[in-house]
């Protein structure tokens, strides 16, 4: 069985409404996507982050997979292994795609899904978590925009059966503030989040974790910079500290272990490179006592089986993981099931997903005309 083609896609597809964080609006997502054939007719996708510079990379590596085959990931893997020093994010991002094409190969191939593969199901729902934004209020006075969010957040809870919310914060500590009073006001029961994406500076990270301190969070993610940055807050403040920016490959892990920085790692089979490497940081953080959930950079539903391939097989992953998911119009798969705020985990063979070619094909020509919406 040996790879003899690869093929690269970008696609843009339109979010339900916008989405905002500290740094950016966005109205639709950019993915790249892959397809593997085999010289025994069998097809593997893969999905990952951002758009035309990842598919670049993608295209630029693709070649040493084929007269390869899909099982053999960890030579594949150890060949481009200095792919993510010279083009960091991006390059992590070019080696998953193809690494969960190879996935989706080797679980058609031996009519196994991949969650079985990777040791079988622990759970076959994954909880996912509500996500909130300032867009979820649009022309709302500072004033009124807590209230207007913790309404808008109680309306989705009520009609999606979320158990966790996430705020994404701004420059604007007070008001982050502000708003998650008012969640929890609203949503008693819930847990809830706020991520700053590290907009924060310290002395305002500790204000305002102290200000937070009551209302019960779950955790608080990068609130600020870096590791120093998390560690002098983390000495301060009584929530547990989570991080999907300081603590991104494996070389982060030591330093952060050191200074107290974290508590709860988010991997991503995309930031981090494939999903062996996820299933290993899942280990890193069992072995220090550590959390770990799932970071979402915009999934759609490849990316997303592949995720709940590897939730589903790994214990440590029993919080609710971020998920973008339900906010796309539309996807390039028949869409995955999603009941009382869960996910429910693909069982066919390999991701347990049929890609349409069309919708493909209609996106890809999105992008073509558009350019990059995201990365």
């Amino acid at each position: 069985m040996k790879i003899t083609d690869v093929d690269v896609w970008v696609v843009n597809l339109p979010l339900l409404n916008p989405f905002t964080s500290s740094f950016e609006t966005k109205t639709g997502e950019t993915r790249t996507v892959v397809r593997i054939r085999t010289d025994d007719g069998v097809e593997g996708w893969g999905e990952t982050m951002w758009g035309r510079p990842v598919a670049a990379i993608v295209r630029a590596i693709a070649g040493d997979l084929i007269g390869t085959s899909p099982f053999a990931l960890e030579s594949f893997h150890r060949r481009q292994h200095m792919v993510p020093f010279f083009h960091g994010y991006l390059g992590y991002a070019a080696i998953a795609a193809l690494d969960v094409a190879c996935w989706d190969a080797m679980g058609k191939a031996t009519g196994q899904s991949v969650t079985d593969l990777l040791g079988g199901p622990v759970r076959d729902e994954v909880p996912i978590t509500a996500l909130v934004t300032r867009a979820d209020a649009p022309g709302a006075s500072a004033d009124a925009l807590p209230g207007q969010l913790a309404d808008h957040a109680a309306r989705v809870v009520a009609e999606g059966g979320f158990g966790a919310v996430k705020l994404k914060g701004s420059t604007d500590v007070a008001g982050d503030v502000a708003i998650m009073r008012a969640l929890r006001a609203a949503l008693p029961e819930v847990n809830l989040r706020v991520d700053p994406n590290a907009a924060w500076s310290v002395p305002d990270s500790i204000r305002a974790g102290i200000a937070l301190e009551e209302l019960d969070l779950e955790y608080l993610e990068d609130p600020c910079v870096g590791i120093d940055g998390m560690s002098q807050v983390r000495a301060k403040v009584r929530i547990p500290l989570c991080t999907n920016m300081c603590v991104v490959r494996f070389e982060d892990f030591a330093p952060a272990m050191r200074l107290n920085a974290v508590d709860v790692i988010h991997g991503d089979v995309y930031k981090w490179g494939g999903i062996a490497a996820t299933k290993a940081l899942a280990a890193h953080c069992e072995t220090f006592g550590l959390g770990m959930n799932l970071h979402s950079g915009g999934e759609l539903g490849i990316a997303t089986a592949a995720h709940l391939a590897v939730v589903s097989s790994t214990p440590v992953l029993s919080r609710a993981i971020d998920s973008m998911y339900y906010l796309h119009a539309d996807d390039i798969i028949e869409p995955l099931h999603l009941e009382g705020g869960r996910l429910r985990v693909p069982t066919g063979s390999g991701l347990g997903v049929t890609v349409d070619e069309e919708k493909l094909r209609h996106f890809a020509g999105v992008n073509e005309r558009e350019g990059d919406l995201t990365g």
